[in-house]
């Protein structure tokens, strides 16, 4: 069908003996392209149109449909409207350049196929991790991972396609895969641990994209920015970013904070000998200030406990869980609990200890400095 527009245009002007066989042939290229301009501004006018008329119904992936394939289809119509105007030229001057023209044309409606799909998964990933967009919104790693997959595959998928259209055979080249993969891979082990540790990552997901994770093992902490197939990219508290390897993933233990139900305060708290008498008090006024208190998650292990003799205090120990895991926040419920425990510390005239000796002198041995203040004296 393609063919039949060109044919029936030279034919029509051909019938225009008037002019020459360059000047027929150059208004017929031009109304060609002239054609396929207009034709090219008013698809993308109609699916502009629609794009604002479907963005008012709940269904949006009509939307990310027409979003993704709005220059294909401007693509779609330049493409075939080249081909005729190529065609035109063969059929007038039949030159060779001109030969190629059908298999550009299966190449071209191949990689506005290409393009369409990606366009697609894009659209899908960005309308999946967008919150209020998706009546469920998905985690970014996971979808992420997948719309990584899907292009993989689209792409891989059209260059065995492409090299079929350009007349090489897939089962060649797929034999030729299966004999050089066993070189690649030995070549290529690093890089191939990193994409199996990327891929193990997004299966078993012990972190994802802004999880604050660390690593007992390594000299790892910070925030993480992206999971890629080779590398994890983590920002540091200091805001340097670390790029770590996806294999190493695979050996080392990984600490996932973010994900921590609570907040932990544990605290010893030590207070004078000679206060030993308000021990009993001060440790019931504490226990029940924190069992009141708005912030701490009662439901949690709540331990206030006179804990040991210490060398120079009585030592009590304050174990509690705060509802928040916030890290400012936990502070500033920190701060609050230790400013009460301190005011409930003086409310009973007791003092916190410090570390102190006292020394003792067997009776008869005098002191020079205090034998001097005596003779003064």
């Amino acid at each position: 069908m393609t063919e039949d527009v060109p044919s029936a245009m030279v034919g029509f002007m051909d019938s225009w003996q008037g002019l020459s066989g360059t000047w027929r042939l150059t208004l017929l290229v031009f109304g060609l392209l002239l054609v396929t301009a207009l034709t090219a501004f008013v698809v993308s006018r109609v699916i502009l149109w629609l794009e604002r008329k479907f963005t008012d119904t709940n269904n949006l992936w009509d939307d990310a449909f027409l979003s993704a394939v709005r220059k294909p289809a401007i693509g779609l119509v330049w493409l075939v409207g080249v081909f005729w105007a190529a065609e035109a030229a063969y059929q007038y001057s039949k030159a060779e350049i001109f030969q190629a023209n059908e298999h550009l044309l299966r190449l071209g409606f191949i990689w506005l196929l290409v393009w369409t799909l990606l366009g697609m998964i894009k659209q899908g990933e960005k309308l999946l991790c967008t919150p209020g967009k998706a009546p469920r919104t998905m985690d970014y790693t996971t979808v992420s991972a997948v719309s990584k997959l899907l292009r993989a595959v689209v792409i891989i998928t059209a260059i065995l396609i492409f090299m079929q259209s350009l007349g090489y055979s897939i089962s060649g080249v797929l034999a030729f895969g299966g004999v050089g993969g066993i070189a690649i891979g030995f070549a290529a082990k690093d890089l191939l641990a990193n994409f199996f540790g990327g891929l193990i990552v997004h299966l078993d997901r012990p972190f994802k994209v802004g999880d604050w994770i660390r690593s007992p093992d390594r000299n790892i902490e910070g925030t993480v920015e992206h999971i890629g197939w080779r590398m994890t990219t983590i920002r540091t508290f200091d805001k340097r970013p670390l790029y770590v390897p996806n294999a190493a993933f695979t050996t080392i233990a990984v600490e996932n904070p973010s994900r921590m139900s609570n907040r932990r305060i544990s605290e010893t708290i030590g207070i004078r000998y000679c206060d030993s008498s308000q021990m009993a008090a001060v440790v019931s006024d504490i226990r029940t200030m924190l069992e009141n208190h708005e912030a701490i998650d009662t439901r949690q292990t709540l331990i206030v406990n006179f804990l040991a003799f210490n060398a120079s205090s009585l030592d009590i120990m304050v174990y509690v869980f705060t509802k928040t895991t916030e890290w400012v926040k936990f502070h500033e419920i920190k701060q609050d609990v230790l400013l009460r425990i301190n005011e409930i510390v003086e409310s009973h005239g007791a003092e916190f200890a410090f570390p102190t000796s006292t020394l003792h002198v067997p009776d008869g041995i005098e002191l020079s400095g205090l034998g001097v203040e005596e003779s003064k004296s």
